[in-house]
C-alpha cells in the first residue's frame, strides 16, 4: 500500500463531503421554503435531506480518521479537536474543526429535534449557513488541492449553489412570513368579531 493513501483519503473525503454538505443544505432550503411547491415532494425532500445529512457525517469521520492515520502531516487528537494547535496552517485547520463542531451541534439537535423547542431547534439548524462557510474556507485555506484548476471551478460552483440557496432562503421565507402575518391577523379579527 502506498504511503500516501491515507492522504489521499482524507482530500477526497474533504471534498466530497464539502459537495454533500451544499447538496444537504439546498435540499433543507427546499425542503423548509417550499419553494418548488406545487412540484415537489416534502417527504422526499426530508428522507434525501436526512441521508445526504448522515453521508456528511461519514465523510467528515473519514476524513479526520484519514488525517490521524496519515504520515505525512502530523495530527494527532489535540490537532482534530481543539482550535489554533495545529502547526500546519492553524487558521485553516481551525476553521475545519469549527466545521465539526458546528456539524455535530446541528446533527444531534436534528436527533434530538422532538424533545427541544421548535425555536431553539430552528436557531441551532440555521447555523448550517456558517457550517457551509467555515468548511469552504477550510478547503480554500488548508486544502493541498487549492490551487488545481478542477477543484476551483467545483469550489465556485459549490459556493455560488450555497450563496443562491441563502439568498432563496432569505426571499422566500420573508415572503412566505408576509403572506402569514395577514392570514393571522384576518384569523385574529374574525376570531374577537365573533367573540364581540
Amino acid at each position: 500500500m502506498s504511503d500516501q493513501v491515507w492522504w489521499y483519503l482524507a482530500r477526497s473525503a474533504g471534498i466530497v463531503t464539502l459537495a454533500l454538505l451544499v447538496a444537504g443544505l439546498v435540499l433543507g432550503v427546499l425542503l423548509s421554503t417550499r419553494a418548488m411547491k406545487p412540484h415537489d415532494r416534502p417527504a422526499w425532500l426530508l428522507a434525501m435531506h436526512r441521508w445526504l445529512s448522515s453521508l456528511v457525517i461519514a465523510g467528515t469521520a473519514i476524513h479526520v480518521v484519514a488525517l490521524v492515520a496519515d504520515n505525512y502531516m502530523q495530527f494527532g487528537l489535540v490537532e482534530i479537536l481543539i482550535p489554533m494547535t495545529s502547526g500546519w496552517r492553524p487558521v485553516a485547520v481551525t476553521f475545519g474543526v469549527a466545521a465539526m463542531y458546528l456539524l455535530v451541534a446541528i446533527h444531534v439537535s436534528s436527533i434530538l429535534m422532538k424533545r427541544l423547542p421548535k425555536a431553539a431547534w430552528r436557531r441551532i439548524h440555521a447555523l448550517s449557513g456558517l457550517l457551509v462557510w467555515s468548511a469552504v474556507m477550510h478547503g480554500a485555506l488548508a486544502g493541498t488541492d487549492a490551487t488545481n484548476p478542477v477543484y476551483q471551478a467545483l469550489a465556485w460552483l459549490l459556493v455560488s449553489v450555497a450563496v443562491s440557496a441563502g439568498i432563496i432562503r432569505v426571499i422566500v421565507g420573508r415572503n412566505a412570513k408576509a403572506e402569514r402575518t395577514p392570514r393571522r391577523a384576518a384569523a385574529g379579527g374574525a376570531t374577537s368579531d365573533a367573540v364581540t
